[in-house]
């Protein structure tokens, strides 16, 4: 039996997986989590065999819960769901510890493979995360300037990229002003950009904007 614990802040997306694996006799939801807090307390309490990650999940910027919870429970492999593209954060997600990565629009049935494959000691990833990962390999030159930046620096470009003020970004991320304007200059050398207009562009041509 495959004992899973899902930890996401959206009821109606829990309700959707626990439904997709209750079809399945060899698998069963152990406990579900709202936030990241619930989600560590309860990974400790019931010691699934894997946990379904929501990367979004109230609690943690960006793969700093996914972090957290791999320095906790290293034994116990995390698939990471995400609403974001691939792009944005599956390498990320997979240098920092996840076993798999898949997207919310996933069919059910790449859900059931995503966990047996992790199950059966392998990582998951799409085709288009494969072609990522083996470019990254050959050409790490030709990776896409935005991997280059931190969690927050990602944040910030993408927050930039939804039209947000310095003002209003300084707020959201509980920082200063002075320190968006020292991320924004930072992305900027990073990406080789020059203004917010090339970023804002940018973001929204890769799917950066939340």
């Amino acid at each position: 039996m495959i004992r899973i614990l899902i930890a996401d802040d959206h009821e109606l997306l829990r309700e959707g997986i626990k439904k997709i694996i209750r079809a399945h006799k060899d698998m069963r939801i152990v406990a579900e989590a709202a936030d990241l807090a619930q989600a560590i307390q309860l990974v400790g309490q019931h010691v699934p065999d894997i946990v379904i990650l929501d990367i979004s999940l109230p609690g943690h910027d960006g793969l700093e819960g996914l972090a957290e919870v791999r320095q906790r429970f290293p034994a116990i492999p995390v698939l990471i769901l995400s609403m974001y593209p691939e792009e944005r954060f599956a390498i990320r997600a997979l240098k920092t510890g996840a076993s798999g990565y898949i997207t919310k629009a996933m069919a059910a049935e790449e859900l059931i493979k995503a966990i047996r494959k992790i199950m059966s000691g392998g990582t998951y990833v799409s085709s288009s995360v494969a072609e990522l990962l083996a470019l990254n390999v050959r050409e790490p030159t030709r990776m896409s300037p935005h991997q280059s930046l931190t969690e927050r620096e990602l944040q910030v470009v993408s927050m930039l990229g939804a039209g947000k003020q310095t003002k209003q970004i300084a707020a959201e991320l509980s920082i200063s002003i002075s320190s968006v304007n020292t991320y924004r200059v930072r992305i900027f050398k990073k990406m080789g950009l020059a203004s917010n207009a090339a970023v804002i562009r940018y973001a929204v041509e890769h799917g950066l904007v939340e």
